[in-house]
Order: structure tokens, then C-alpha cells, then sequence
């Protein structure tokens, strides 16, 4: 069955927005004319100027670009219309989130806000005021297509007949696959060390407090946290439970937005934290990280400690498991006696599934290296790694438990994997008819100048 995946399609659209300023009409369309009404769809235009935003992207489009992209701005509008009607919605704080972490990757890869805004030709305001409109179309159209479907659920019977109805090699080919356990220490950090950071810390207070500078300066010009520095240390809209428990308890306590916490401990690092507003059960905040650094003869001596480990459990003394469990700093393996578990998340980030099987790209690029010349069972070298999660240097040993070689999805080994292509089906299967008949109810009226020869995935725009 021909297909679209027109929610792909407008995330690319989103995306080279913040490098492709708007363009004019292309040449060969309609010379004079600066913009028009191309397609209306319920109450909606659909306009020139937005298909060729998306025609010069640059982004590979099969097929005429007139017929292919009005069709996919007319689908998101049907979506957008049902929302309405559902009162589906995405609250601004959270758009606002995603619109500043896009903002953060394309300001990166323009080299600066400065570049960013010359590419677009408009101010850093506008194109976080456009971003935010283009992002919240996108997240509540994700949002009702989830809703339409939610009721649709996928038995093992029906992966077992979706099974013995396909050929084997029309069946997804699954890449190698790896389980590891993981033994990691955290190399000591010197009293010196701990009472630096802590003296900067103190510092930035003071001078804060004295009026000789602000917050968000010193978090620009200080602050070891990535994800918010160049912010001024700024944190979107967030609830308790999303935080460090000891960050949060900090945080939680404030009142003054003129006032600086005292220095709290989390386990990225040490903060000081500032809260901007109050809204319901979440806070607004800015911050300060600082990481203490870890002495290279301290890596030394942690390193020499785990190959001395590596060695008992070579000759027996005790299992890696066991050692794992007992003495490793990484709470999420330790309690599964050192297995590592890969958490699957759907397209809200939210997590559906645990396993302990990963593709090699999936694992921490560290420990990558390391398992791609292991032997099943084989122990690891001692090895430096940075935590993806903390950011903090930790020395590792691992043991490869397993590995599974590329193979077809088989039913006995890849059942979630076979369930998903099923359940993924009936859903598409579902938002087609959907559309089919939205289309029916739906007054649409194509400009005559534009009824172009267009072979479309959804035939019923063109009403007799």
C-alpha cells in the first residue's frame, strides 16, 4: 500500500526553518506574485510561500513538489482540526522546553546566535516565536494520532499470523545485538579539589549578593552544565519529580527570587540555584554546575584497583556478577547484578519496554569500543568513561554476555520487535480510512490554477 508518513515530514519542515530563510516565489511558478491561497482545508489556507519553504529545503521530495507538499500540509490540518474538536493540547511550558533545546543544537551548528539569526534574517525573538507555533502543531498533531489509535491493541495471535503471511526476507532485518555487565568506580576526588569548587561557588554568592554582578552572567561564563549556560543558567518549567531529589529539595525551599540557594550536591555535581517564578506544583529555576575534577593519579589508582578485580574473577575467586553487585557505583546495573538495561522509549520519551539486548550504537560509545573486540564472556581492560548520564569520569570493567549476530526478526527472538511492525500497521492502517472519510466532511477547495495532474495518496481532495 502507498504510503506517507507526513508527520516526518513536517518535523523536516520545522527543522530547516532555523537555516533556510523564507524564500520568494521559485522561477517557472507565477512571476509578480509575492504570495497565494494555493489549497483551503476546512477553515485553514494553505499558502505558496509554505510549500516553498518546504520545496527549497533542500530535502529530497518524490514526486511533484506542488501535489506532494499541499497533501502534506492539507493531512496535518485535518489533525490539527480533530484536535480542536477533542481538546487535545500541549501545554506552552512544554513546547517552550522543546523550542529552547532546538534552539541550543541549531545555534551550535550555525557557530552562533549571531550567524543564526543572519541565515534566517529575522531576530532570535522571531524565530523563537515561529518555532514555538511550528512546534506545537507538530506535538498536538503527534498527540491526536496517538489518540485516535489508543484503542488499538495487538494480540500475540495476531504477530503469529502476521508471521506465517511474510516472506523471510521481507521480514526487518535485525543488526547484531549485544548484552553487557558493567562494574564502574568513581575515582576519589581530593578534599582540595571539593574545597575549590566550593570556595567558587561561594564566591559567585557573594558577588551576586553585592550587586556586582548578576546570575545569569556568571552561569554563562561558569557554569559546567551544557544544557543551560548559555542560557544563564535556565531551566524550563518542571516538576519535582523530574529533578535530582537533593537538587529539588534546594530548590523547593526558595522563595526570594532575589536570593541564591546555598550550595547543594546532586549527583552531576555541586549547584547554586536561583528560582525565577513559581506556576502551580512547578518552578521555574537558573543554576550554577560546578564538577569537581578527578587527579589523574587517582584515575591511576582506581584503574589498578579494578584490573586487580579482573584478575580474582579470571581465576575464580568470584563472578563478575557478584562483584558487580557488591561494589559498583552504577545504581542502574548494580541491582541487576551488573546487567546493563536498554530502556525503549516511545516518540513522548516515555519508556515502553526494558531490555537487555543493544545495537552497538546504542550503548555509550566507550563501551562500544570496548565490547566490539570482546569474546562472549570475555572480561574487559580497565577503562575511563564519562557517564552519559552525570557527566562524571568513572573507571569501568565490562563482560560481553552475549551477542546476537544480524539476523531476520524470528518470532521466538524478536517478538516486540514483530509486535511493533503489526501494531504500527493496524495503526496506519486505521488513520488512512480516518483521513478518507475526514476528507468526506471536510469542506477543501483547490485553487483552479494549481488542479495540477496529481497522482495523490488520498484522492478524495478533489471533490466532483
Amino acid at each position: 500500500m502507498k504510503h506517507l508518513n507526513f508527520i516526518a515530514a513536517v518535523l523536516t519542515y520545522m527543522a530547516v526553518l532555523a537555516i533556510y530563510p523564507a524564500t520568494s516565489l521559485a522561477q517557472g511558478t507565477r512571476p509578480g506574485v509575492i504570495d497565494e491561497v494555493i489549497w483551503v482545508v476546512g477553515d485553514d489556507a494553505i499558502l505558496l510561500s509554505d510549500i516553498e519553504k518546504m520545496r527549497t529545503s533542500g530535502e529530497r521530495i518524490n514526486g511533484n513538489p506542488y501535489c506532494v507538499i499541499p497533501e502534506q500540509l492539507a493531512v496535518q490540518k485535518l489533525y490539527l482540526h480533530q484536535a480542536a474538536l477533542d481538546s487535545i493540547n500541549v501545554p506552552d511550558e512544554q513546547v517552550n522546553q522543546y523550542v529552547e533545546m532546538q534552539i541550543q543544537e541549531w545555534t551550535m551548528a550555525a557557530g552562533s546566535a549571531e550567524k543564526l539569526e543572519e541565515y534566517r534574517g529575522m531576530t532570535m525573538a522571531q524565530i523563537k516565536e515561529e518555532l514555538f507555533d511550528q512546534l506545537k502543531s507538530y506535538q498536538i498533531v503527534r498527540n491526536e494520532r496517538q489518540h485516535l489509535t489508543e484503542h488499538i491493541k495487538v494480540t500475540p495471535s495476531d504477530v503469529r499470523q502476521f508471521f506465517k503471511t511474510v516472506k523471510e526476507d521481507s521480514l526487518p532485518l535485525i543488526p547484531t545485538q549485544v548484552e553487557v555487565e558493567l562494574l564502574a568506580e568513581r575515582p576519589r576526588i581530593s578534599q582540595e579539589e571539593l574545597d575549590r569548587v566550593k570556595g567558587d561557588l561561594r564566591d559567585y554568592t557573594e558577588r551576586i549578593n553585592k550587586g556586582e554582578t548578576s546570575f545569569s552572567t556568571l552561569a554563562i561564563l561558569y557554569s559546567e552544565d551544557p544544557g543551560t549556560a548559555r542560557q544563564g543558567g535556565e531551566m524550563p518549567f518542571m516538576g519535582r519529580g523530574t529533578l535530582d531529589p537533593a537538587f529539588a529539595n534546594v530548590a523547593w525551599s526558595l522563595q526570594d527570587t532575589k536570593k541564591v540557594s546555598k550550595i547543594v550536591e546532586s549527583e552531576f555535581g555541586f549547584h547554586i540555584i536561583q528560582l525565577i517564578e513559581r506556576r502551580g506544583d512547578k518552578l521555574k529555576l537558573r543554576h550554577i554546575l560546578k564538577r569537581p575534577q578527578v587527579d589523574q593519579k587517582d584515575i591511576d589508582a582506581s584503574l589498578l584497583r579494578l584490573d586487580s578485580i579482573a584478575q580474582d574473577i579470571r581465576e575464580n575467586k568470584f563472578t563478575f556478577e557478584d562483584a558487580a553487585t557488591t561494589l559498583s557505583e552504577d545504581k542502574d546495573s548494580r541491582m541487576n547484578r551488573g546487567l546493563m538495561t536498554n530502556l525503549l522509549r516511545d516518540d513522548n520519551g516515555d519508556v515502553y519496554d526494558r531490555t537487555s539486548r543493544f545495537k552497538m550504537g546504542e550503548l555509550p560509545t566507550e563501551i562500544a569500543r570496548v565490547v566490539e573486540g570482546l569474546d562472549v564472556g570475555e572480561i574487559s581492560k580497565p577503562f575511563v568513561m564519562t557517564d552519559p548520564r552525570s557527566g562524571k569520569t568513572q573507571c569501568c570493567l565490562v563482560k560481553l554476555r552475549a551477542r546476537i549476530k544480524q539476523h531476520y526478526a524470528s518470532i521466538t527472538e524478536d517478538f516486540q520487535v514483530l509486535k511493533e511492525i503489526v501494531e504500527n500497521h493496524k495503526k496506519q492502517e486505521f488513520l488512512d480510512n480516518w483521513i478518507r472519510e475526514k476528507q468526506k466532511s471536510t469542506y477543501i477547495r483547490i485553487n483552479p490554477e494549481w488542479k495540477l495532474d496529481c497522482d495523490f495518496i488520498y484522492p478524495g481532495w478533489i471533490k466532483e
